[in-house]
């Protein structure tokens, strides 16, 4: 606790009404002795404060009466009243009251200092120690506005002296280091703002125009509103404030009217207090505004006063959060008993008073004006006051130790009812009362609409918001939307995208938007409408989708029919090979084998062979294995097969045409065994290709993406690699020379002649691979291995058939050209041709 030197602060009370008012022996309204005393801020007159001079504004000289107030200041009057009445509560304790008008700030500030000073004195001791402080009142109800009771609660709070407000809903007013003895029995502007963003979300509006007013209710309200709808999604529109002094005819107000209407927003939320709410929709009549919808804050939704606008049951739905109505039995009966009393009073008074007391007089006596019907508005917040002095006494009950049935005597500090206070829970006409840690109460609001019989409005609650978080029950068929639309009125920017399409953002909200479809590939979260995701590796979407769907892997399956289809031609060709070799090892002697090459033919046809098992290595999933053989098996076979084929082309040009021209070199050609070591030597070039092209660029199992976005396609790695190509250039070099060879001895022995054969064979081989070369460049589906598979087929198909099928052919059907003396009568004819001239 704070320790100064103790010393006197005088208060320079200079208004001499109040003085000769308080000094007045004649009982006072707005004074009741009693054992303890409570205070009471109640804003009875209304007062534009605007003035230069530093002085306290005499509220009981406004003409401008405030109903609202006054039936709040009743409502403390015959809740104290009540108790002082009641053999139960603080049962032998008669509770005392000091009630102040307070009509403007400075108004309140006097108040406030005047209730710290002491009893009988206007001044206020600053002690050592504040626990022994003890001023005029134990506890203070009110004020109403946020901004007044910030005033008052900043020095009451010095003093620890309980005050609970009935109206003040700030958020800041919550905080205990600041406020450490400030309660409400009113909720905090935050719930109301959860409830008001609830009811945005629950309608769905996310375009909204926002209206406060230009006060610490009004500002801090449409602050938290903006902070709250941020997260939620919801973009202001527009964001205006209402001046303390505007006027409907302003060109400020006339300004945020047709801002209003440009922006297009269909709800629009009012955070303003009364007073300025009532300006307000003066501008939007003006205006002729007729389709929208209001949310309004608990200040004004059910106020009379707003609703006494000329013309506002034009305006469209009104939807607003209220404290929930409550009555106080037997409040209007004692309005109306003080008003009948005051009247007697008056008629009784000597007309001939004047001065300083005929001011207190109408201070004290409201005169005509008391005859103000009590509203729905004004009866929630008389409870609210009710509650507050209940809530008062029930502390003091627990304090004074009454629940033994009598209470002690003697002074009580305000800081010991304060920590009484804070732990109240009691019922009060059928409701709860108690404090959270932030001495806010445990209660909600109702949810109400305005209804318009004509010229008549009420209003008609619709729903609830209770509990912290806020939970929101609403009762969408009792309200009555604008213009008799049935369906809930929109308000958006842009109206939302398909499935499956983004939202890009135009302008400087996130709710303007136009919608972009996602492209394939990529999909739109649930959670995330502005970014289109990309899918995962082995998924893939179509263009406009909301998810990934897995891909299906392909690869050309054993028991696929094209792979059967090729087996079964694959393995026919290979039993042809061995059919073929068993019919040449049976003939092996014959004129027509050993024209074939002899011995050299089952190399051949062994090379066939095995390059004819490559065709089975396409089919099926890629392993390592099957991918290091199914290109290189036949590179290596066919070039064997070519190396031979080429220099049994050779040897019988060699035979006919240079043997008998250079005899020495053809004798050195055959004692050197010359074909065995060119095809033993092509063969290993070829092989060493396959090895450098194996370890340097290893064909692996591979998983393809690109190709096809809803397809994984097993394939094998680098099938155009430098090696590759190396193996297949070395072969179309053989097939060349092969070529050139058979051309050679075009003009050879009609059973030696091989050009026409080769030729066509060749043909084949060099029409396929073309043909394969060009399709790898216009497809890359799942039976590009097959295609592969029946190129090498067709090329092997293609040499076999153009070589070894006439040589079967002559064994097998024409016997008599398989001679010796046919064959050597054809080099006689040969013989003889050459030599002639």
């Amino acid at each position: 606790m704070f320790h100064v030197k103790s010393h006197l602060v005088y208060l320079p009370l200079f208004i001499s009404c109040l003085f000769s008012c308080q000094e007045m022996e004649t009982p006072s309204d707005f004074k009741m002795p009693g054992d303890h005393v409570i205070a009471g801020l109640f804003a009875i007159h209304s007062v534009l404060e605007v003035r230069g001079r530093p002085e306290v504004t005499l509220c009981e000289r406004s003409k401008t009466f405030n109903a609202h107030g006054y039936h709040l200041f009743q409502a403390m009057r015959y809740a104290i009243e009540e108790i002082n009445n009641s053999s139960s509560l603080l049962p032998n304790i008669t509770l005392g009251y000091e009630l102040y008008d307070i009509c403007s700030k400075s108004a309140s500030l006097y108040a406030t200092l005047s209730i710290l000073s002491q009893p009988r004195g206007n001044h206020i001791k600053i002690p050592e120690n504040f626990f022994s402080y003890y001023p005029k009142a134990v506890a203070v109800i009110g004020p109403s506005s946020s901004e007044q009771t910030a005033i008052s609660a900043s020095l009451l709070s010095t003093f620890l002296i309980p005050q609970i407000s009935y109206g003040a809903t700030s958020t800041t007013l919550s905080e205990k280091k600041e406020y450490p003895s400030f309660l409400r029995t009113i909720p905090s502007d935050k719930y109301q703002v959860q409830t008001i963003v609830m009811l945005l979300k629950k309608f769905e509006w996310s375009w909204i125009s926002v209206i406060g007013s230009d006060n610490d209710y009004g500002l801090q309200g449409v602050q938290m509103l903006e902070d709250l709808v941020t997260e939620e999604e919801i973009c202001i529109a527009q964001k205006d404030v209402v001046p303390i002094s505007a006027q409907a005819e302003d060109s400020i107000m006339q300004n945020m009217v047709l801002s209003l209407i440009k922006l297009g927003a269909k709800v629009v939320i009012v955070f303003c207090t009364r007073n300025q709410a009532h300006v307000f929709f003066k501008a939007v009549v003006l205006g002729n505004v007729t389709d929208r919808v209001w949310l309004a804050t608990e200040d004004w939704s059910i106020s009379s006063y707003i609703t006494q606008v000329s013309g506002i049951s034009r305006i469209g739905t009104v939807i607003g959060v209220a404290i929930p109505q409550r009555q106080i039995p037997g409040l209007k009966e004692f309005e109306e008993a003080y008003t009948q009393a005051k009247k007697t009073s008056e008629s009784s008074a000597d007309p001939a008073q004047d001065g300083d007391h005929q001011i207190c007089n109408q201070h004290l006596f409201f005169t005509t004006d008391m005859n103000n019907e009590l509203s729905a508005f004004s009866m929630s917040s008389a409870y609210n006051v009710y509650a507050a002095v209940y809530a008062v006494a029930h502390g003091l009950h627990q304090l004074l130790g009454c629940s033994s049935g009598v209470c002690t005597t003697g002074k009580i500090y305000p800081w010991q009812l304060l920590e009484e206070i804070k732990k109240v829970d009691f019922m009060l006409l059928g409701n709860s009362v108690s404090f959270n840690e932030n001495g806010d109460p445990f209660s909600g609001y109702d949810i109400v609409t305005w209804d318009w019989n004509g010229p008549n409005w009420t209003f008609k609650v619709i729903g609830a918001s209770t509990g912290d978080p806020v939970h929101l029950e609403i009762d969408q068929t009792k309200i009555h939307w604008y213009k008799g639309k049935k369906q809930v009125p929109r308000s958006v920017c842009s109206e939302d995208c398909l499935a499956g399409e983004a939202r890009r953002i135009v302008g400087l909200h996130h709710c303007c938007f136009e919608c972009v479809p996602c492209p394939a590939g990529t999909f739109l979260n649930s959670s995330d409408h502005y970014l289109c995701h990309p899918c995962q590796k082995e998924e893939w979407s179509p263009e406009g989708s909301q998810t990934c769907f897995n891909r299906t892997i392909e690869f050309l399956a054993w028991h696929h029919p094209v792979s059967l289809v090729l087996m079964g031609a694959n393995t026919l060709l290979l039993l042809l090979l061995a059919g073929v070799a068993s019919l040449f090892a049976w003939h092996l002697d014959t004129p027509v084998v050993r024209s074939a090459g002899g011995r050299m033919c089952f190399l051949m046809l062994g090379s066939l062979a095995g390059a004819g098992c490559s065709p089975y290595c396409f089919l099926g999933e890629p392993t390592p294995l099957t991918c290091l053989l199914r290109q290189s098996l036949f590179a290596l076979g066919f070039a064997i097969f070519l190396s031979c084929l080429t220099i049994r082309s050779f040897q019988l040009v060699v035979i006919f045409k240079l043997s008998a021209k250079m005899p020495t070199l053809y004798h050195s050609w055959v004692q050197h065994h010359g074909p065995k070591i060119f095809v033993v030597m092509s063969s290993i070039i070829q092989l060493l290709i396959c090895i450098m092209w194996l370890v340097a660029w290893t064909p692996r199992p591979t998983k393809e993406y690109k190709r096809f976005p809803e397809l994984v396609v097993l394939e094998c790695s680098k099938n155009s690699s430098p090696g590759y190509l190396l193996s297949i250039l070395y072969t179309w070099l053989l097939s060349v020379s092969c070529f050139a060879c058979s051309y050679m001895g075009k003009d050879l022995p009609e059973n030696y002649n091989e050009a026409k054969c080769i030729t066509f064979s060749l043909l084949l081989y060099f029409i396929s691979w073309t043909g394969l070369a060009t399709t790898y460049s216009v497809y890359r589906g799942k039976y590009l291995p097959a295609i592969d598979a029946l190129v090498i087929m067709s090329s092997l198909s293609g040499v076999f058939s153009g070589y070894f099928l006439p040589k079967c052919y002559i064994i097998l059907c024409r016997p008599d050209l398989n001679t010796t003396e046919y064959f050597q009568a054809s080099i006689h004819d040969y013989t003889q041709r050459c030599s002639s001239p």
